[in-house]
Order: structure tokens, then C-alpha cells, then sequence
């Protein structure tokens, strides 16, 4: 007989009072087995009680600084995760840099400016560099490969086809869902399927290394960055941050920084989910899921799927959108685009119990574009030229416009938080506006924040 059988069979030539006793063991083995049960079952539940999910919605269109804010939330609320993809964020930082002197390099190719090989001619210099920064092209490759994972094909980039398009610097994007931060972790010998192996990965660092001071002295080049500005080409990328920090980014012992880590971009496609786990005093072991969906126009329609049980919802609307077009529709403004977003958010009878926290992002783009001489009342006409052209002054303008929107489109009245932000500025006072919101919605999730 095997052990494993249950109940045990009945030994052979057994008597009714033995056959008795045996079904009487039985029921009570039974009895207390299915006992453990329950008080299993019932702690689960007590446990689920005492520990909370949490699920946070972000939306926005394209850019708004969603994937920027989240990783502002996993610095504050779970250190030890974020501190452990590291490793991850140094290759999308490496890629950043990469596209961005390779971009500019394809940009020099097509010029007409230049001086018929004066000094400080950008054709004559723009040669050089050419044949000293062409290793550049295959290490963006190697790590496009990598973060795209198996959505990418390693057949598009051609041997003599220029890696970027003349339209402006696009980002490399990575499905939502596809663990593309695990991809460095992977062991050599693995039998996944990855298009890159980690000896192309370090040859792709040594590439960098080696090509350091040749992308520092083509971003000192005064004639280079003239006839790349004289080119329309955006000087103010975020990916300037990375070359201008080139000899220590590039450098083959280089190690991300807090600050490199929440500037680097890579835009996600289709809906990633973070589950943290909270390691501050006052939520600790208790878990969070943020989903992060695509701001697209054609990833919209996915969005509402997402919006059942969900306890807050964050809207980014970046400010400094004011001057410019959807890239999906470059007859739409971008802001207006914002507020037409944030009306059919506030619309939403699935986000009727949801905490909103609306958050008026990228302060410090719009401090620069204001600044260097841009009206805002340019571009937005009900916005009155007598007012201040300040950050403070526009601010409060979308404050109050936004805060309008959401009481007279939201089903009844709700919790509404509005901050001014700036996604790679560490902002303690957001990160604990948001917790305490949080816990008082699940406490309270009717309750009503005055205007």
C-alpha cells in the first residue's frame, strides 16, 4: 500500500469494531485537518486586511515624466529595489548618450554649413569625428538589442543606413510587461533567447570608454554645436545632461548616481506594473502597485481597463508643453492636449472613488523656455498678457483652470491634490502628501478636500 494514499485502505480481514474505530480516526483526522484550513484561510484574510494593496494609476500623454515620478517613488518609499537595478539603468544611460552623438553626428552629415575648410570649419571637423565616434554606432545597437529585448530586430540597423531619422531624436521604447530591467541579470550560458549575450555588453563599454574624450571634445567643439543649433537640432535634450557629464559617464568603471538614474529616458509601450514594497516606518511591508501606462494616442483606448479598484489616480501634465505639437499630431497642442486628457479623466464614472493627485510637471523646462524670452500668452490666448510671464504666475493660471475642469466634470465631489513639479527634483513633501492622501482614502475613500 502507499503511503501516499488517504484515507489508508482497510487492512485485509478487519473487524467491525476495528473498521469503527478506523472510520472514527478518519473523521477526526478530517475534523482537524480542515480546521488548519479555516485558521489558514483566516489569517490570509486578516492579513490581507492589515496590509493593504495599494493601486495607483499614472496617466499622461507621451513625455509627461510618468516613468521619471515613479522611479521618484521608488527612491522614497523602497531604497533597496531601486538601489538593485542600477546596473539596468546604466545601459539605458549609456544608450541615451550614444543616440544623442550619433544623432548629431548624422545631423554634421547632411549640413551645408561650413567655410571651405577654414579652422573651425564643422565640415573639416565633422570629419574627424566621424571616423573616431563611428564605434558609437555599434555599441547603440548592441544596447538597443538588449533593452528592446525580443521586441526589436537587430535586421533594422543597416551597415551603411544612418541609425537615426532626420525628424529629431527618438527614444528606443520597451514594451510594458517585458521585465526589460532583468536583462542584465541574465547568466552567460542562459537559455533564454536574448538578441545579446554579456560579452557584447562589455565590449560595448570598453567601446565607450575608449571613445570618451572624443565625445567630450565634440561637445566642446564651438563650430560643432553652431552648425548642430544652426541645424535645428535640440541642444536642450535631456540626453545633454549625459554628454556634457561624458568623461565620468563613459568612463568604464562609471556607476549611476541617484540623479543620472532619474534623468535617463526610455519610453514604455503598453502598461508596466511596479509592485513596491514599502520599507518607510509608516507603511512598512505593506504593497503598492503602480501601473504605468502608455501616453499615446493609439495606447489610450487601453487605459480604462486599468481604472477599476484603483485607490488614486496621478495625472502629469507638463507644463512646458505649451509651445509645442503631439508627435502623433502636429496640428495639436500639447498642453491643450493635457486638458482635454485631464476632462475625460475627471469624466470617468470608474474614478469616481479615486483619490486625484494632479501634478503640474516639468517646472524647470518651463522656467527656461519662459526665461529665455517665450510668451506664454502666445500660445495660449485665454491666458491675459497683462499677467507676470513667470512660473509662478502660469502655474497658478493651469492651477486654476485644471481645478475648474475637475468640479464640473467629476461625477460628485472627491479629493483633489494639485502640486508643482519638477520630475527630477527629489520632493519629500509630494512623496508624504501622497501616503498620507492614500491612507485616508482607505479610510474614508468618499471623503471631500475643499477647493
Amino acid at each position: 500500500m502507499s503511503p501516499n494514499v488517504w484515507p489508508p485502505l482497510p487492512p485485509r480481514n478487519e473487524s467491525e469494531s476495528d473498521k469503527a474505530a478506523r472510520l472514527a480516526a478518519e473523521k477526526e483526522a478530517k475534523r482537524i485537518s480542515d480546521e488548519i484550513d479555516r485558521a489558514l484561510e483566516q489569517e490570509r484574510q486578516e492579513l490581507r486586511k492589515r496590509r493593504p494593496q495599494t493601486k495607483i494609476l499614472l496617466l499622461g500623454q507621451a513625455e509627461s515624466g510618468k516613468s521619471t515620478m515613479i522611479k521618484n517613488f521608488q527612491l522614497y518609499f523602497c531604497p533597496t529595489t531601486f538601489q538593485a537595478e542600477t546596473e539596468a539603468w546604466r545601459a539605458v544611460i549609456h544608450l541615451n548618450l550614444v543616440r544623442f552623438v550619433n544623432h548629431g553626428l548624422y545631423v554634421l552629415s547632411n549640413t551645408n554649413s561650413g567655410s571651405g575648410g577654414k579652422s573651425g570649419d564643422p565640415k573639416k571637423d565633422y570629419r574627424m569625428f566621424q571616423m573616431r565616434l563611428s564605434p558609437l554606432k555599434q555599441v547603440e545597437m548592441i544596447l538597443t538589442r538588449c533593452l528592446s529585448a525580443e521586441s526589436s530586430q537587430p535586421s533594422s540597423f543597416g551597415e551603411d543606413k544612418p541609425v537615426l531619422r532626420t525628424e529629431g531624436l527618438t527614444e528606443v521604447s520597451v514594451r510594458g510587461g517585458t521585465g526589460w530591467k532583468s536583462f542584465i541579470r541574465r547568466r552567460r550560458g542562459s537559455q533564454s533567447k536574448v538578441l545579446v549575450n554579456p560579452d557584447e555588453l562589455d565590449d560595448a563599454r570598453r567601446i565607450l570608454d575608449a571613445c570618451k574624450d572624443d565625445i567630450v571634445s565634440f561637445w566642446e567643439n564651438t563650430a560643432i554645436r553652431r552648425a548642430l543649433e544652426q541645424e535645428g537640432m535640440d541642444l536642450h535634450h535631456h540626453a545633454r545632461y549625459f554628454v556634457e557629464q561624458a568623461r565620468r559617464v563613459a568612463d568604464i568603471k562609471y556607476t549611476p548616481s541617484t540623479d543620472d538614474i532619474l534623468r535617463a529616458r526610455i519610453r514604455t509601450v503598453g502598461v508596466e506594473e511596479y509592485r513596491m514594497t514599502m520599507e518607510t516606518a509608516a507603511e512598512k511591508g505593506s504593497e503598492w502597485v503602480f501601473y504605468d501606462v502608455g501616453g499615446q494616442r493609439s495606447q489610450r483606448a487601453s487605459w480604462a481597463s486599468y481604472f477599476e479598484d484603483v485607490n488614486a489616480m496621478i495625472f502629469l501634465c507638463p507644463m512646458s508643453g505649451f509651445n509645442q505639437r503631439l508627435s502623433e499630431d502636429k496640428s495639436v497642442n500639447r498642453l491643450y492636449d493635457s486638458m482635454t486628457l485631464w476632462e475625460g479623466v475627471c469624466r470617468n464614472k470608474l474614478l469616481a472613488n479615486a483619490t486625484f493627485i494632479l501634478l503640474l510637471n516639468k517646472a524647470d523646462v518651463l522656467r527656461a523656455k519662459l526665461k529665455a524670452g517665450v510668451q506664454f500668452s502666445d500660445y495660449v490666448m485665454n491666458y491675459d498678457r497683462d499677467q507676470p510671464n513667470t512660473v509662478e504666475s502660469v502655474a497658478h493660471y493651469l492651477r486654476k483652470e485644471m481645478m475648474e475642469i475637475h468640479r464640473v466634470y467629476s461625477p460628485h465631489k472627491r479629493q483633489l491634490h494639485v502640486h508643482m513639479t519638477c520630475a527630477i527634483v527629489r520632493t519629500p513633501r509630494l512623496y508624504n502628501s501622497t501616503m498620507e492622501s492614500l491612507i485616508c482614502h482607505r479610510r474614508t475613500p468618499t471623503s471631500w478636500l475643499p477647493y
